[in-house]
């Protein structure tokens, strides 16, 4: 419950210190992130509710068999469908704390790569074609290439960034003059 209250301030806290300095756009941004940050909250939570209230009884009356193939389809289907909202609301929140001005492409292709995953698991390789898994693969590979690049892309570039400023050049950017 503190985490949540804590959650909630650095949410709100953080819009209402810049809401004087935001365009009437940019709070209807902030506006629409957290409407649709509760919403994903909440299809979460009914969506976890109603895969608690599925498996709970077959795991504790025993008829629940992981090693059946459709059983382990439909359990990590259910569960990989959850991971995708969280990750999908997490970029949301990150998005009205005001890290983020947008929603990054590095968080949807993670997203994208999660669903494909999802596909993989639930995938019936007596009914999907050669060629569709294929093709399905080969999306995958290129996501995952893109991540590589986008993630290498963003360290290379923290790194080449200065950490100590040249003093000339804090005194030129602070407008005090050089003797």
């Amino acid at each position: 419950m503190n985490t949540s209250r804590r959650l909630r301030r650095e949410l709100f806290g953080a819009t209402s210190e810049h809401w004087s300095l935001m365009t009437a756009y940019e709070r209807f941004e902030q506006v629409i992130a957290f409407a649709l940050s509760l919403t994903v909250a909440v299809v979460v939570v009914i969506a976890f509710y109603q895969l608690l209230r599925h498996v709970v009884p077959l795991v504790v009356g025993g008829a629940i068999d992981p090693l059946n193939h459709t059983v382990f389809q439909a359990l990590f289907g259910a569960i990989m469908t959850l991971l995708i909202a969280m990750e999908f609301k997490h970029s949301i929140i990150r998005a009205a704390l005001r890290e983020d001005n947008v929603i990054q492409v590095k968080t949807v292709i993670l997203i994208s790569l999660l669903a494909l995953s999802r596909k993989f698991i639930l995938l019936d390789p007596a009914e999907m074609g050669a060629a569709t898994i294929a093709a399905l693969a080969g999306v995958t590979l290129v996501l995952g290439v893109v991540y590589w690049l986008l993630r290498d892309l963003d360290e290379s570039s923290v790194r080449r960034r200065p950490r100590i400023r040249d003093a000339s050049i804090e005194h030129a950017v602070s407008g005090e003059a050089t003797g």
